[in-house]
């Protein structure tokens, strides 16, 4: 199983994990499957970008998330 992460925003998130491990998604085709394992829900399409902005950045944020979830990431 591949231990890359995928840090994304969607309105429709049972779609687009669908599309992901369909194959549909071209840059992401090659990492099949992929596993829900975290998200987070926004109200606003801007907050929700800032956020994904931010933990794709691989700074302070996805540490602190790489951290909450460590017991849910495979070793």
């Amino acid at each position: 199983m591949n231990k890359q992460f995928y840090i994304g925003s969607t309105p429709e998130l049972k779609n687009r994990l669908s599309e992901h491990n369909e194959g549909k998604v071209q840059s992401t085709a090659p990492y099949i499957p992929y596993e829900l394992i975290y998200f987070e829900g926004y109200r606003d399409k801007q907050d929700a970008l800032s956020r994904e902005k931010k933990l794709k950045h691989h700074g302070q944020g996805f540490r602190r998330l790489k951290e909450r979830l460590k017991n849910s990431i495979l070793p």
